[in-house]
């Protein structure tokens, strides 16, 4: 029987520990997260046009359904994820190319502060009317 090494068990604990990441943990965090999201929408996206296939009864239940308030928050969730992987994306291109890469912390607050303007201004369009 071997012998359980608990320093290796710590080491992987620290992994999933999120009480000591800094910002650029988080947003890069974020940013796969966004992005595999964008991912299965797209998978989804295609999946449900596949309903065209089916004629014009399937598709006209399936825009039924959308336009129900719950396919609307998930339509507002859609929209934080293009907006936040978009923005976090464009940062990464401008420190990349060498623009603000001493204020990354800056300019990621500025982007994700656009956002979630960007977010409320949406909500209030899509639910408000």
């Amino acid at each position: 029987m071997s012998k359980l090494d608990y320093r290796k068990l710590r080491r992987a604990g620290r992994w999933i520990d999120v009480r000591h990441r800094g910002l650029g943990m988080w947003a890069y965090t974020l940013n796969r997260i966004t992005g595999t999201g964008l991912v299965v929408y797209l998978y989804l996206h295609l999946c449900f046009l596949s309903l065209l296939l089916r004629g014009p009864n399937a598709w006209d239940s399936f825009v039924a359904v959308a336009h129900s308030p719950f396919v609307l928050a998930l339509d507002l969730i859609l929209l934080a994820g293009i907006l936040i992987h978009g923005l976090n994306g464009l940062r990464i291109t401008l420190t990349g190319l060498g623009v603000g890469v001493g204020a990354q912390r800056a300019l990621f607050v500025t982007l994700m502060t656009v956002s979630a303007v960007a977010l409320c201004v949406a909500a209030l369009r899509i639910f408000g009317g």
